[in-house]
């Protein structure tokens, strides 16, 4: 049975992969990614010879829909993002829906997140803390963001 690997990737040193991260990516039939071109500076790297298939934001339709296909197939694919985790502000939720509509295995592979990396640097209290992801480029819609998640 074919498996969508959701794969972690370094937010900025080479070296902050995991050894079973390289292992995913070197034994799945394809890495779909954000942008080929990062992610084959990933793969030149660590000699990572999977082939790429681009995965974001404007052909997400398009590509979900032959992902999903190539995995009902029995291929194994991986999905990775720039930098840091796929789906968190990145794109896969809706390969992942689709995956698990599919009745296809969905396994996470962690690594780098960026958002729990400041928290950690931050000296804030890390017992408690709220993710929003992007946050509206308008101030005022910015504000409105804020103060309802804190009301």
């Amino acid at each position: 049975m074919a498996v969508l690997y959701l794969v972690g990737t370094p937010i900025g040193n080479l070296a902050d992969i995991t050894y079973r991260a390289v292992d995913v990516l070197k034994r799945v039939d394809m890495i779909a990614c954000e942008d080929t071109r990062v992610t084959s500076k990933l793969c030149n790297h660590y000699d990572i010879p999977t082939p790429l298939k681009s995965y974001h934001e404007h052909n997400k339709d398009k590509q979900t829909a032959f992902i999903i296909e190539q995995l009902e197939l029995g291929l194994d694919v991986a999905l990775v993002s720039d930098a840091g985790l796929p789906l968190i502000s990145d794109p896969g939720y809706e390969l992942v829906v689709a995956a698990r509509e599919a009745n296809i295995k969905v396994e996470t592979v962690p690594g780098p997140n960026a958002g729990l990396t400041a928290l950690m640097a931050s000296g804030l209290p890390s017992y408690v803390y709220t993710f929003l992801g992007f946050l509206p480029r308008k101030e005022k819609e910015k504000k409105c963001c804020i103060r309802a998640t804190y009301a």
